[in-house]
Protein backbone atom coordinates (compact mmCIF):
# COMPACT_ATOMS: atom_id res chain seq x y z
CA UNK A 1 0.00 0.00 0.00
CA UNK A 2 1.20 3.10 -0.91
CA UNK A 3 1.68 6.11 1.27
CA UNK A 4 -1.07 7.98 -0.47
CA UNK A 5 -3.10 5.24 0.11
CA UNK A 6 -2.58 5.32 3.78
CA UNK A 7 -2.90 9.04 4.27
CA UNK A 8 -6.36 8.91 2.64
CA UNK A 9 -7.17 6.00 4.85
CA UNK A 10 -5.97 7.39 8.27
CA UNK A 11 -8.08 10.63 6.89
CA UNK A 12 -11.12 8.29 6.56
CA UNK A 13 -10.82 6.63 9.87
CA UNK A 14 -10.36 10.25 11.72
CA UNK A 15 -13.44 11.58 10.07
CA UNK A 16 -15.87 8.55 11.32
CA UNK A 17 -15.83 6.75 7.72
CA UNK A 18 -15.43 3.16 7.05
CA UNK A 19 -12.56 1.42 5.53
CA UNK A 20 -12.21 -1.89 3.95
CA UNK A 21 -8.69 -4.08 4.08
CA UNK A 22 -7.05 -7.49 3.67
CA UNK A 23 -6.84 -10.19 6.30
CA UNK A 24 -5.40 -13.37 5.95
CA UNK A 25 -7.92 -14.91 5.24
CA UNK A 26 -10.56 -12.42 4.45
CA UNK A 27 -11.77 -8.28 3.42
CA UNK A 28 -12.41 -6.65 6.81
CA UNK A 29 -15.07 -3.96 7.13
CA UNK A 30 -13.19 -1.24 9.34
CA UNK A 31 -13.56 1.92 11.40
CA UNK A 32 -12.10 3.77 14.48
CA UNK A 33 -13.28 1.78 17.32
CA UNK A 34 -13.39 4.80 19.83
CA UNK A 35 -15.91 6.35 16.98
CA UNK A 36 -19.33 5.58 18.68
CA UNK A 37 -20.98 6.58 15.57
CA UNK A 38 -18.40 4.73 12.51
CA UNK A 39 -18.68 1.46 15.12
CA UNK A 40 -22.68 1.94 14.53
CA UNK A 41 -22.31 1.85 10.89
CA UNK A 42 -20.46 -1.23 10.78
CA UNK A 43 -23.18 -3.00 13.47
CA UNK A 44 -25.73 -2.00 10.34
CA UNK A 45 -23.48 -2.68 7.01
CA UNK A 46 -22.90 -6.38 8.68
CA UNK A 47 -26.37 -6.66 9.76
CA UNK A 48 -25.25 -7.89 12.90
CA UNK A 49 -27.01 -7.74 16.17
CA UNK A 50 -25.47 -6.00 19.01
CA UNK A 51 -25.21 -8.92 21.12
CA UNK A 52 -22.49 -10.13 19.10
CA UNK A 53 -19.59 -8.09 19.86
CA UNK A 54 -16.43 -7.45 17.13
CA UNK A 55 -12.96 -7.56 17.72
CA UNK A 56 -10.12 -4.51 18.07
CA UNK A 57 -7.21 -4.47 16.50
CA UNK A 58 -4.46 -2.90 18.70
CA UNK A 59 -0.43 -2.69 17.41
CA UNK A 60 1.41 -3.54 20.14
CA UNK A 61 0.50 -3.92 24.44
CA UNK A 62 1.06 -0.37 25.08
CA UNK A 63 -2.33 0.50 22.85
CA UNK A 64 -4.07 -2.64 24.33
CA UNK A 65 -3.48 -1.75 28.02
CA UNK A 66 -5.76 1.55 26.98
CA UNK A 67 -8.94 -0.84 26.81
CA UNK A 68 -7.79 -3.57 29.08
CA UNK A 69 -6.81 -3.30 32.10
CA UNK A 70 -5.18 -6.84 33.26
CA UNK A 71 -3.30 -8.62 30.77
CA UNK A 72 -2.66 -11.94 31.98
CA UNK A 73 1.22 -12.94 32.15
CA UNK A 74 0.43 -16.28 29.99
CA UNK A 75 -1.61 -13.73 27.44
CA UNK A 76 1.87 -11.29 27.65
CA UNK A 77 4.37 -14.00 27.15
CA UNK A 78 1.99 -15.07 23.74
CA UNK A 79 1.95 -11.14 22.34
CA UNK A 80 5.32 -11.03 22.73
CA UNK A 81 6.79 -13.59 21.24
CA UNK A 82 3.84 -14.08 18.32
CA UNK A 83 4.99 -13.22 14.70
CA UNK A 84 1.76 -12.90 13.42
CA UNK A 85 -1.56 -11.56 14.03
CA UNK A 86 -2.88 -13.13 17.41
CA UNK A 87 -6.82 -12.51 18.70
CA UNK A 88 -7.09 -13.00 22.38
CA UNK A 89 -10.78 -12.69 24.43
CA UNK A 90 -9.79 -10.79 27.72
CA UNK A 91 -12.14 -11.00 31.00
CA UNK A 92 -11.61 -8.26 32.80
CA UNK A 93 -14.04 -5.16 32.61
CA UNK A 94 -12.38 -1.69 31.83
CA UNK A 95 -15.68 0.31 32.60
CA UNK A 96 -18.26 -1.22 35.13
CA UNK A 97 -21.74 0.59 35.51
CA UNK A 98 -24.15 0.55 38.61
CA UNK A 99 -27.83 1.02 39.58
CA UNK A 100 -30.46 0.94 42.23
CA UNK A 101 -34.29 0.20 40.65
CA UNK A 102 -37.38 -0.25 42.10
CA UNK A 103 -37.91 -0.12 45.60
CA UNK A 104 -35.35 1.39 48.18
CA UNK A 105 -34.27 -0.46 51.08
CA UNK A 106 -32.08 0.64 53.24
CA UNK A 107 -27.77 -0.49 53.17
CA UNK A 108 -28.59 0.25 49.22
CA UNK A 109 -25.75 3.13 49.39
CA UNK A 110 -23.49 0.87 51.62
CA UNK A 111 -23.87 -1.46 48.15
CA UNK A 112 -22.79 1.61 45.60
CA UNK A 113 -19.73 2.32 48.06
CA UNK A 114 -18.87 -0.78 48.23
CA UNK A 115 -19.16 -1.45 44.40
CA UNK A 116 -17.45 2.13 43.64
CA UNK A 117 -14.53 1.57 45.92
CA UNK A 118 -13.54 -2.55 44.99
CA UNK A 119 -13.82 -0.91 41.19
CA UNK A 120 -11.28 1.90 42.79
CA UNK A 121 -8.68 -0.91 44.37
CA UNK A 122 -8.88 -2.25 41.06
CA UNK A 123 -8.16 0.17 38.94
CA UNK A 124 -11.51 -0.19 36.67
CA UNK A 125 -13.56 3.09 35.95
CA UNK A 126 -16.84 2.87 37.68
CA UNK A 127 -20.17 4.53 36.54
CA UNK A 128 -23.06 5.61 38.48
CA UNK A 129 -26.31 5.25 36.63
CA UNK A 130 -29.26 7.79 38.08
CA UNK A 131 -33.25 6.60 38.21
CA UNK A 132 -32.31 2.73 37.48
CA UNK A 133 -33.33 1.71 34.14
CA UNK A 134 -35.33 4.96 32.80
CA UNK A 135 -31.77 6.82 33.59
CA UNK A 136 -30.57 4.33 31.63
CA UNK A 137 -32.58 5.21 28.90
CA UNK A 138 -32.25 8.61 29.11
CA UNK A 139 -28.51 8.16 29.25
CA UNK A 140 -28.51 9.71 32.75
CA UNK A 141 -24.94 8.84 34.10
CA UNK A 142 -22.28 10.18 36.16
CA UNK A 143 -18.73 9.03 36.55
CA UNK A 144 -17.77 8.08 40.17
CA UNK A 145 -14.61 7.27 42.26
CA UNK A 146 -13.37 6.19 45.89
CA UNK A 147 -14.42 10.18 47.26
CA UNK A 148 -17.91 9.86 45.39
CA UNK A 149 -19.09 7.75 47.84
CA UNK A 150 -18.04 9.20 51.03
CA UNK A 151 -20.49 9.10 54.31
CA UNK A 152 -22.92 7.20 52.50
CA UNK A 153 -22.80 3.70 54.16
CA UNK A 154 -25.07 5.56 56.70
CA UNK A 155 -27.39 6.75 54.98
CA UNK A 156 -30.71 5.42 54.32
CA UNK A 157 -32.18 5.13 50.91
CA UNK A 158 -29.73 5.16 47.72
CA UNK A 159 -28.20 8.62 46.46
CA UNK A 160 -28.25 7.45 42.88
CA UNK A 161 -31.78 7.36 42.93
CA UNK A 162 -34.51 4.66 41.91
CA UNK A 163 -37.63 4.60 39.62
CA UNK A 164 -39.64 1.74 38.29
CA UNK A 165 -39.72 2.32 34.18
CA UNK A 166 -42.54 1.20 32.01
CA UNK A 167 -40.40 2.25 29.28
CA UNK A 168 -37.80 -0.03 29.80
CA UNK A 169 -40.43 -2.92 29.43
CA UNK A 170 -40.29 -2.64 25.54
CA UNK A 171 -38.07 -3.43 23.32
CA UNK A 172 -37.59 0.17 22.04
CA UNK A 173 -36.15 1.28 25.60
CA UNK A 174 -33.82 -1.65 26.36
CA UNK A 175 -32.38 -0.58 22.38
CA UNK A 176 -31.98 3.18 23.87
CA UNK A 177 -30.70 1.76 27.00
CA UNK A 178 -28.11 -0.49 25.05
CA UNK A 179 -26.85 2.57 22.85
CA UNK A 180 -26.78 4.53 25.90
CA UNK A 181 -24.16 1.48 27.16
CA UNK A 182 -22.13 1.44 24.32
CA UNK A 183 -21.81 5.04 23.69
CA UNK A 184 -20.41 5.51 27.46
CA UNK A 185 -18.07 2.39 26.62
CA UNK A 186 -19.64 0.39 29.63
CA UNK A 187 -18.62 -3.42 29.67
CA UNK A 188 -20.84 -4.32 32.76
CA UNK A 189 -23.75 -3.33 34.54
CA UNK A 190 -23.88 -4.39 39.01
CA UNK A 191 -27.95 -4.03 39.71
CA UNK A 192 -29.24 -3.65 42.89
CA UNK A 193 -33.20 -4.39 43.19
CA UNK A 194 -35.58 -6.62 43.81
CA UNK A 195 -37.60 -9.18 41.55
CA UNK A 196 -38.42 -6.66 39.06
CA UNK A 197 -34.71 -5.24 38.82
CA UNK A 198 -33.50 -8.84 37.97
CA UNK A 199 -36.31 -9.56 35.69
CA UNK A 200 -35.53 -6.41 33.70
CA UNK A 201 -31.66 -6.76 34.10
CA UNK A 202 -32.28 -10.67 32.87
CA UNK A 203 -34.41 -9.99 29.60
CA UNK A 204 -31.53 -7.25 28.58
CA UNK A 205 -28.27 -9.91 29.20
CA UNK A 206 -30.54 -11.94 27.00
CA UNK A 207 -31.17 -9.75 24.37
CA UNK A 208 -27.77 -8.06 24.18
CA UNK A 209 -25.79 -10.68 26.04
CA UNK A 210 -24.38 -7.97 28.11
CA UNK A 211 -23.32 -8.57 31.45
CA UNK A 212 -24.90 -8.20 34.27
CA UNK A 213 -24.64 -9.18 37.96
CA UNK A 214 -27.43 -8.51 40.67
CA UNK A 215 -27.43 -7.47 44.41
CA UNK A 216 -30.47 -8.28 46.41
CA UNK A 217 -31.95 -4.92 47.46
CA UNK A 218 -35.36 -5.65 49.31
CA UNK A 219 -37.00 -5.31 52.76
CA UNK A 220 -39.46 -8.37 52.16
CA UNK A 221 -36.47 -10.96 51.86
CA UNK A 222 -38.24 -12.36 49.15
CA UNK A 223 -35.36 -13.32 46.77
CA UNK A 224 -34.46 -17.01 46.36
CA UNK A 225 -30.72 -18.06 46.32
CA UNK A 226 -30.19 -15.88 49.48
CA UNK A 227 -30.78 -16.08 53.21
CA UNK A 228 -30.91 -12.23 53.89
CA UNK A 229 -31.94 -9.30 51.28
CA UNK A 230 -30.27 -5.74 51.94
CA UNK A 231 -32.35 -3.62 54.05
CA UNK A 232 -34.35 -6.60 55.86
CA UNK A 233 -32.60 -6.78 59.25
CA UNK A 234 -33.14 -3.01 59.34
CA UNK A 235 -36.80 -3.24 58.77
CA UNK A 236 -37.00 -5.30 61.41
CA UNK A 237 -35.68 -3.25 63.93
CA UNK A 238 -37.74 -0.20 62.64
CA UNK A 239 -41.20 -2.34 63.10
CA UNK A 240 -39.90 -3.87 66.42
CA UNK A 241 -39.03 -0.41 67.58
CA UNK A 242 -42.09 0.94 66.28
CA UNK A 243 -44.28 -1.63 67.70
CA UNK A 244 -42.85 -1.77 71.34
CA UNK A 245 -44.09 2.03 71.51
CA UNK A 246 -47.81 0.80 70.16
CA UNK A 247 -48.23 -1.54 73.32
CA UNK A 248 -46.79 1.03 75.40
CA UNK A 249 -50.26 2.94 74.55
CA UNK A 250 -51.97 -0.33 73.65
CA UNK A 251 -51.12 -1.15 77.56
CA UNK A 252 -51.77 2.38 79.02
CA UNK A 253 -55.67 1.72 77.55
CA UNK A 254 -55.99 -1.75 77.26
CA UNK A 255 -56.08 -1.74 73.70
CA UNK A 256 -56.50 -4.39 70.89
CA UNK A 257 -53.71 -2.93 67.82
CA UNK A 258 -53.79 -3.98 64.46
CA UNK A 259 -50.18 -3.12 62.84
CA UNK A 260 -49.99 -3.73 59.51
CA UNK A 261 -46.24 -4.54 58.10
CA UNK A 262 -45.05 -4.22 54.36
CA UNK A 263 -45.43 -8.05 52.74
CA UNK A 264 -47.60 -8.04 49.85
CA UNK A 265 -46.68 -11.61 49.32
CA UNK A 266 -44.23 -13.03 52.00
CA UNK A 267 -44.40 -12.52 55.80
CA UNK A 268 -40.97 -12.94 56.54
CA UNK A 269 -41.05 -9.15 58.44
CA UNK A 270 -44.74 -9.83 60.08
CA UNK A 271 -43.50 -13.11 61.81
CA UNK A 272 -39.99 -12.39 62.82
CA UNK A 273 -41.14 -8.79 64.10
CA UNK A 274 -44.24 -10.23 65.53
CA UNK A 275 -42.35 -12.60 67.68
CA UNK A 276 -39.74 -10.18 68.41
CA UNK A 277 -41.92 -7.88 70.22
CA UNK A 278 -44.19 -10.70 71.20
CA UNK A 279 -47.62 -10.22 69.25
CA UNK A 280 -50.72 -12.30 70.39
CA UNK A 281 -51.57 -12.86 66.61
CA UNK A 282 -49.28 -12.68 63.17
CA UNK A 283 -50.76 -12.47 59.83
CA UNK A 284 -49.15 -13.89 57.52
CA UNK A 285 -50.01 -14.33 53.27
CA UNK A 286 -48.64 -18.07 53.38
CA UNK A 287 -51.22 -19.11 55.95
CA UNK A 288 -54.84 -17.91 56.19
CA UNK A 289 -56.09 -18.32 59.77
CA UNK A 290 -59.51 -17.48 58.88
CA UNK A 291 -61.89 -14.74 60.96
CA UNK A 292 -63.03 -17.34 63.33
CA UNK A 293 -59.87 -18.41 64.38
CA UNK A 294 -58.93 -14.93 65.08
CA UNK A 295 -62.06 -13.83 66.78
CA UNK A 296 -61.55 -17.48 69.26
CA UNK A 297 -57.58 -16.37 69.51
CA UNK A 298 -58.29 -12.55 70.85
CA UNK A 299 -61.39 -14.19 73.33
CA UNK A 300 -58.73 -16.33 75.04
CA UNK A 301 -56.35 -13.25 75.48
CA UNK A 302 -59.00 -11.02 77.42
CA UNK A 303 -60.04 -14.54 79.22
CA UNK A 304 -56.32 -14.30 80.19
CA UNK A 305 -55.86 -11.02 81.43
CA UNK A 306 -53.60 -9.57 79.26
CA UNK A 307 -53.65 -5.81 79.61
CA UNK A 308 -53.07 -5.20 75.44
CA UNK A 309 -53.28 -6.91 72.74
CA UNK A 310 -50.93 -6.76 69.23
CA UNK A 311 -52.51 -8.32 66.46
CA UNK A 312 -49.36 -7.85 63.69
CA UNK A 313 -50.80 -7.92 59.57
CA UNK A 314 -48.55 -8.49 56.50
CA UNK A 315 -50.38 -6.48 54.39
CA UNK A 316 -50.99 -9.36 52.17
CA UNK A 317 -52.57 -11.30 54.11
CA UNK A 318 -56.09 -13.10 53.02
CA UNK A 319 -57.60 -13.27 56.41
CA UNK A 320 -59.42 -10.25 55.26
CA UNK A 321 -59.71 -7.89 52.72
CA UNK A 322 -57.44 -5.62 54.96
CA UNK A 323 -56.50 -4.18 58.13
CA UNK A 324 -59.22 -1.95 58.03
CA UNK A 325 -61.49 -4.45 57.68
CA UNK A 326 -60.11 -6.94 60.10
CA UNK A 327 -60.79 -3.82 62.45
CA UNK A 328 -64.48 -3.16 61.66
CA UNK A 329 -65.18 -7.14 61.57
CA UNK A 330 -63.70 -7.64 65.37
CA UNK A 331 -65.41 -4.45 66.73
CA UNK A 332 -68.56 -5.82 65.41
CA UNK A 333 -68.30 -9.48 67.30
CA UNK A 334 -65.82 -8.28 70.01
CA UNK A 335 -67.92 -5.47 71.74
CA UNK A 336 -65.36 -5.25 74.66
CA UNK A 337 -62.51 -4.70 72.86
CA UNK A 338 -61.57 -0.77 71.93
CA UNK A 339 -59.59 -1.61 68.61
CA UNK A 340 -56.83 0.82 66.94
CA UNK A 341 -55.19 0.23 63.77
CA UNK A 342 -51.68 1.44 63.29
CA UNK A 343 -50.15 1.29 59.98
CA UNK A 344 -46.35 1.30 59.51
CA UNK A 345 -45.91 2.15 55.80
CA UNK A 346 -42.77 3.17 54.10
CA UNK A 347 -41.32 4.35 57.43
CA UNK A 348 -39.80 0.63 57.05
CA UNK A 349 -37.87 1.31 53.75
CA UNK A 350 -36.57 4.70 55.51
CA UNK A 351 -33.41 4.98 58.40
CA UNK A 352 -30.22 4.39 58.57
CA UNK A 353 -28.92 0.86 57.74
CA UNK A 354 -28.46 -1.58 60.50
CA UNK A 355 -25.03 -2.99 61.34
CA UNK A 356 -25.55 -6.22 59.70
CA UNK A 357 -27.06 -4.43 56.72
CA UNK A 358 -23.79 -1.86 56.00
CA UNK A 359 -21.96 -5.11 56.02
CA UNK A 360 -23.76 -7.62 54.20
CA UNK A 361 -23.73 -4.73 51.27
CA UNK A 362 -19.94 -4.58 51.62
CA UNK A 363 -19.44 -8.16 51.52
CA UNK A 364 -22.54 -8.80 48.32
CA UNK A 365 -20.80 -5.52 46.52
CA UNK A 366 -16.81 -6.50 46.47
CA UNK A 367 -18.39 -9.79 45.42
CA UNK A 368 -20.15 -8.57 42.50
CA UNK A 369 -17.23 -6.66 40.97
CA UNK A 370 -14.48 -9.36 41.25
CA UNK A 371 -17.40 -11.96 39.88
CA UNK A 372 -17.29 -9.26 37.02
CA UNK A 373 -13.68 -10.04 36.59
CA UNK A 374 -13.74 -13.02 36.35
CA UNK A 375 -16.57 -13.52 33.79
CA UNK A 376 -19.45 -14.44 35.59
CA UNK A 377 -22.77 -13.21 34.47
CA UNK A 378 -25.95 -13.21 34.57
CA UNK A 379 -26.02 -14.42 38.56
CA UNK A 380 -27.35 -13.04 41.60
CA UNK A 381 -24.71 -12.52 44.89
CA UNK A 382 -26.19 -13.86 47.75
CA UNK A 383 -25.40 -15.17 50.98
CA UNK A 384 -26.03 -18.72 52.14
CA UNK A 385 -25.27 -20.32 55.14
CA UNK A 386 -23.15 -16.84 56.24
CA UNK A 387 -21.00 -17.14 52.94
CA UNK A 388 -21.17 -15.42 49.88
CA UNK A 389 -22.21 -17.20 46.77
CA UNK A 390 -23.57 -16.80 43.38
CA UNK A 391 -26.46 -17.97 42.32
CA UNK A 392 -28.55 -17.89 39.01
CA UNK A 393 -30.80 -14.80 38.07
CA UNK A 394 -33.69 -16.90 36.51
CA UNK A 395 -33.83 -19.03 39.14
CA UNK A 396 -33.78 -15.91 41.70
CA UNK A 397 -36.73 -14.46 39.87
CA UNK A 398 -38.83 -17.52 39.15
CA UNK A 399 -38.24 -19.22 42.83
CA UNK A 400 -40.00 -18.39 45.96
CA UNK A 401 -38.89 -18.09 49.69
CA UNK A 402 -41.08 -20.07 52.28
CA UNK A 403 -41.96 -19.36 55.65
CA UNK A 404 -40.34 -20.12 58.56
CA UNK A 405 -42.73 -23.25 59.70
CA UNK A 406 -40.74 -23.51 63.14
CA UNK A 407 -40.84 -19.89 63.66
CA UNK A 408 -44.80 -20.21 63.39
CA UNK A 409 -44.61 -23.20 65.63
CA UNK A 410 -42.82 -20.75 68.19
CA UNK A 411 -45.06 -17.94 68.11
CA UNK A 412 -48.15 -20.43 68.49
CA UNK A 413 -46.66 -21.89 72.01
CA UNK A 414 -45.22 -18.41 73.26
CA UNK A 415 -48.95 -17.15 73.03
CA UNK A 416 -50.80 -18.24 75.73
Amino acid sequence: MSSIEINNTIKTLKKGGIIVYPTDTVWGIGCDATNYNAVQKIFKIKKRKKSKAMICLVNDINMLKQYVEYIPDAAEDILKYSQKPTTIIYEKPKHIAVLTSGGDAPGMNAAIRAVVRTCAFYKIECVGIYRGYQGMIEGDFKDLNARSVNHIINKGGTFLKTARSQEFRTKEGRKLAYDHLVKKNIDALVLIGGDGTFTGGMIFNKEYNFPVIGIPGTIDNDILGTNFTLGYDTALNTAVEAIDKIRDTASSHKRLFFVEVMGRDVGHIALNAGVGSGAEEILVPEENLGLDRLLESLRKSRKTGKSSTIVLVAEGDKTGNNVFELRDYVEENLKDYDVRVSVLGHMQRGGAPSCFDRVLASKMGVKAVESLMHGKNNVMVGTINNIIELYPIDKAVKGHTKIDEELLRVSDILNI
